[in-house]
C-alpha cells in the first residue's frame, strides 16, 4: 500500500495548485498527520505559492524547508556539475526525511517553466518511481478540442507507464464544457484508469488585485484586505477624456491611469453608484505624481469607497500595464473565494469515493479541525437543504452566501430590499445568480406569515395590524419561512442579536416535543479532536432539571456531528468528595440525566481536569467510562461555560463553532457579531445537518 501520491503534468498551465488544493481536502478528511513535498521549487528567496497555500490552509505540521528539494538554479548546478543521479538520490533523501514523519505525503511535480526542459517529462517520472508513488496524471484542456484532449491523455498515459510509473487517474483539466460529452465517452470504461474531466473557472484564470499589487510590489492607497481579493476579469487604461473612457468600461476591470488624473479617479469611483455603469474591480495608479490629498479625502467619502481598491506605483503607464497583463493567477491561502471555486468545481467532477480508493488512504482514528470541517461540508452536500439568511445585506454574508453556492453546500435565501442586495452584490464584485432574494416588506408571503403569527400569539394581545408589522421584520420573515416549510433552517446574528435571533424561534418554531427548554453548544475544534461544549450562550443559571436537559441535548448534538458523547457534567468537585449547593446541583442533574437517557455515558459531578486528564481520572475515579476520555462539557451555569469556551479557543488556539442552538423543533441558529465569512460558512452547513434529521 502506497503512502503517498504523485501529481505530475505534461505542460504548463494544466491547475495543478487546484487539483493538489482538492486532494489535500479529501486527504485531510481521514489523515492526521499530511505531509506535502515538492521536489523543486521555482526559487529559494521567493516563498512557493503552492506550498504556502497548503502548509497555511491545512495547519501542516512540517517547516516550510521540510517542503521541497532543491530550487530550480540548484538543480541546474546539480545537474551540471554531477548528474541527474545524483540529483535523484538527493530528493529522495529530502523526501524521506518528510516521509517519516508522515501518514501520507503528497508531492506535487515540477511546473515545466525552466528546469532543463528537455527532460522535464523524463525527471517527473523519475522521481515518482523512486519515490515508489502512484501518480495522479494531470492533462491541460484548454483551448483544445476533444480529439487533442482524448490523444493528450492517451499519450500521457502511454508515456509514464513506459517509466514504470502506476497511474491511479487522469485529470483533464480546463476542459470546455462543450467538449465533455465527447470526450467523457472515449473513457467510459469502469475498469480501466479513471479519467476525469474539470471545466474551466473562470474565476481561477484570472489574477485578482491582491496578486497584481504584489507582483508589482504596488503601496495599497484604498481597500480592506478582503477587497484586494476581486478578480480583475481586464484591463483598461485610461488615457482618454472621462466622456469618452466610460464607454469601454466593463465589469470587473482594473482601471490603469496615472495618479494625477483626478477626472478618471473620480469617475470610476462614481461609477460604483450607477445603475447604468460597470463595476470595476479598482484602479491601479501610475507615475511619479501621486493623486492630490484633496482628491483621496472626496474619494474617502463615497460610501461604496471602501469597496473599491485603489492601488499605486511609481513606473509609467505603459510599463505597469505590460507588467500587469503578465501577472499569472494563483491560489492565495487567504483568498477564500478562489479556494471555494476551486474545491467546489474539484469535488463536482471527481468521483471522490473511487478516488480515494485508487490511493488507497488510510485512515486516521484521530479528529482533527480541518476533518471535521470537511466532514461537515461533505455532510450538508449529501442531502443539500434550503437555508434563509436574513441579513441579506451584510457584506460577510454575502460572501459566505458565494463560497456555500460554489461548493453546492445548501440553497439559500436573502432577505432584505433587493435593490439593495443587488447593489451590494455589485459592489462587492460576487457572483450569487443561483440565490433567491425576498423582500419581506412586499412579499406576497407577508399577509398569510402576518395571519399565521396572529393565531400563535393572539392570546399575548397581537393584533392583526400588529402582526403584519412585525412578520414585516427580517427575522420573523425568515423564521416563518422555517415555520411554513419554505426553508429548512435560518442562520442570523452577524448583525442581530442573539435575542432577535431566538426570540421569533421560540415565539413560532417553539421546543421540540420533550424538550423544555432552548440550550447551546460550541463545538471546539483542537488541534487532534473535537469536544463540545454547553450551554455557553443561553441559559444563565440553570436548575438541575434544566442542566440534565442540557446534557442529553448536547450528547445527540455531539452525535450528529460525529462526535461519540461521553458526557462530563463540571463542577469544582469530582465525585463525592465535595459538599455544596453547587455540586449538589451536578450531583442531582447527572441522576436525572441518567433515569431520562440510561443508554448515555455520562458522569459527574467531575473536574476538567479529571474528565479530559487519563492520569488524573486514575486517580481520581478510576472505574469511569467517562472520566479522562470525555467528549461532552456541560457546565453549571453560562458565566463558567462561556469564560472557559473563550479561555480554550484563545489559549488552545481552538477553532469554535457556534453557538448551535439545540431543542427547537427546527434549525435556527445564532451568529456572533463578529463572526468572520468561515464562522458563517460552517454555522450554515450546521443548520443544515440539523435539517437533514429534522424533515
Amino acid at each position: 500500500m502506497a503512502n503517498s501520491l504523485y501529481i505530475a503534468g505534461i505542460e504548463s498551465g494544466s491547475g495543478k495548485s487546484m487539483v493538489a488544493l482538492g486532494v489535500m481536502e479529501l486527504l485531510s478528511r481521514h489523515i492526521h498527520q499530511i505531509g506535502y513535498f515538492r521536489p523543486v521549487i521555482p526559487a529559494k528567496d521567493t516563498p512557493d505559492n503552492n506550498i504556502e497555500l497548503i502548509r497555511k490552509r491545512y495547519s501542516l505540521s512540517a517547516g516550510y524547508e521540510e517542503m521541497y528539494a532543491f530550487d530550480r538554479e540548484a538543480v541546474r548546478k546539480i545537474v551540471a556539475e554531477e548528474s541527474a543521479d545524483a540529483l535523484l538520490k538527493r530528493i529522495v533523501e529530502r523526501w524521506k526525511l518528510l516521509e517519516s514523519k508522515c501518514q501520507f505525503v503528497l508531492c506535487e511535480g515540477t511546473d515545466f517553466s525552466g528546469i532543463a526542459s528537455a527532460f522535464e517529462f523524463e525527471f517527473n517520472a523519475e522521481v515518482a518511481v523512486n519515490l515508489g508513488s502512484p501518480i495522479l496524471l494531470l492533462v491541460s484542456g484548454r483551448q483544445k478540442n476533444a480529439a487533442e484532449i482524448i490523444d493528450a491523455v492517451e499519450l500521457a498515459q502511454e508515456s509514464f507507464v513506459s517509466k514504470g510509473c502506476s497511474i491511479a487517474a487522469v485529470i483533464a483539466n480546463r476542459v470546455d464544457p462543450a467538449q465533455y460529452e465527447t470526450v467523457a465517452s472515449r473513457f467510459t470504461d469502469k475498469s480501466g484508469v479513471p479519467v476525469y474531466l474539470l471545466p474551466e473557472i473562470d474565476v481561477l484564470g484570472k489574477p485578482s488585485i491582491k496578486e497584481i499589487a504584489d507582483s508589482l510590489q504596488a503601496q495599497v492607497l484604498q481597500g480592506v484586505p478582503e477587497e484586494l481579493f476581486r478578480t480583475v476579469q481586464g484591463l483598461k487604461v485610461a488615457a482618454m477624456r472621462c466622456d469618452h473612457f466610460l464607454d469601454y468600461l466593463a465589469d470587473g476591470d482594473l482601471v490603469i491611469t496615472p495618479g494625477d488624473r483626478a477626472d478618471v479617479i473620480l469617475a470610476s469611483m462614481a461609477a460604483a453608484f450607477s445603475d447604468t455603469l460597470p463595476n470595476i474591480a479598482g484602479m491601479l495608479l501610475t507615475g511619479d505624481q501621486p493623486p492630490a490629498p484633496q482628491v483621496m479625502r472626496l474619494v474617502g467619502g463615497f460610501q461604496t469607497a471602501a469597496s473599491i481598491p485603489i492601488i499605486r506605483v511609481t513606473t509609467d503607464t505603459f510599463t505597469t500595464a505590460v507588467r500587469a497583463s503578465n501577472v499569472p493567477p494563483t491560489l492565495d491561502p487567504d483568498d477564500h473565494r478562489k479556494i471555494a471555486a476551486a474545491l467546489g468545481g474539484f469535488e463536482a467532477h471527481v468521483d471522490l469515493k473511487q478516488l480515494e480508493a485508487r490511493i488507497e488512504v488510510v485512515r486516521s482514528q484521530r479528529v482533527t479541525p480541518i476533518m471535521f470541517e470537511y466532514d461537515l461540508i461533505a455532510k450538508a452536500k449529501a442531502d443539500r437543504r434550503h437555508i434563509v439568511l436574513p441579513e441579506g445585506e451584510e457584506d460577510r454574508i454575502l460572501r459566505s452566501a458565494e463560497i456555500l453556492l460554489q461548493r453546492g453546500v445548501v440553497d439559500l435565501t436573502l432577505l432584505g430590499d433587493p435593490d439593495a442586495i443587488h447593489a451590494k452584490i455589485g459592489q462587492l464584485g460576487l457572483h450569487l445568480d443561483e440565490v433567491k432574494i425576498i423582500d419581506p416588506a412586499t412579499s406576497e408571503m407577508r399577509a398569510t406569515f402576518a395571519a399565521t403569527y396572529h393565531e400563535l400569539r393572539k392570546h399575548k394581545g397581537v393584533t392583526e395590524e400588529m402582526a403584519m408589522d412585525t412578520v414585516a421584520d427580517v427575522s420573523y420573515f425568515g423564521t416563518l419561512m422555517v415555520n411554513a416549510g419554505l426553508a429548512d433552517g435560518m442562520v442570523s446574528g452577524a448583525v442581530h442579536t442573539t435575542g432577535d435571533t431566538i426570540r421569533p424561534a421560540l415565539q413560532i418554531i417553539r421546543t421540540r416535543p420533550g424538550t423544555s427548554l432552548v440550550s447551546s453548544v460550541f463545538l471546539m475544534c483542537l488541534a487532534d479532536r473535537v469536544l463540545v461544549y454547553g450551554d455557553c450562550a443561553v441559559n444563565p443559571n440553570p436548575n438541575a432539571d434544566q442542566l440534565a436537559e442540557i446534557a442529553i441535548s448536547s450528547a445527540a448534538t455531539a452525535q450528529a456531528f460525529g462526535v461519540m458523547p461521553r458526557v462530563a457534567m463540571c463542577s469544582y468537585s469530582t465525585g463525592a468528595s465535595g459538599k455544596g449547593q453547587d455540586v449538589d446541583k451536578v450531583r442531582e442533574a447527572t441522576a436525572i440525566a441518567r433515569a431520562k437517557a440510561p443508554e448515555l455515558k455520562i458522569e459527574g459531578p467531575l473536574q476538567y481536569d479529571a474528565a479530559v486528564d487519563a492520569g488524573v481520572a486514575r486517580t481520581k475515579l478510576p472505574d469511569s467510562e467517562v472520566a479522562g476520555q470525555a467528549t461532552v462539557f456541560i457546565f453549571p451555569d453560562l458565566n463558567t461555560g462561556n469564560n472557559l469556551y473563550k479561555a480554550v479557543q484563545r489559549s488552545a488556539n481552538a477553532v469554535a463553532i457556534g453557538p448551535v442552538l439545540q431543542g427547537l423543533n427546527k434549525p435556527v441558529n445564532d451568529l456572533s457579531r463578529g463572526c468572520k465569512v468561515t464562522d458563517i460558512v460552517n454555522t450554515v452547513a450546521i443548520t443544515a445537518v440539523q435539517a437533514q434529521t429534522w424533515r
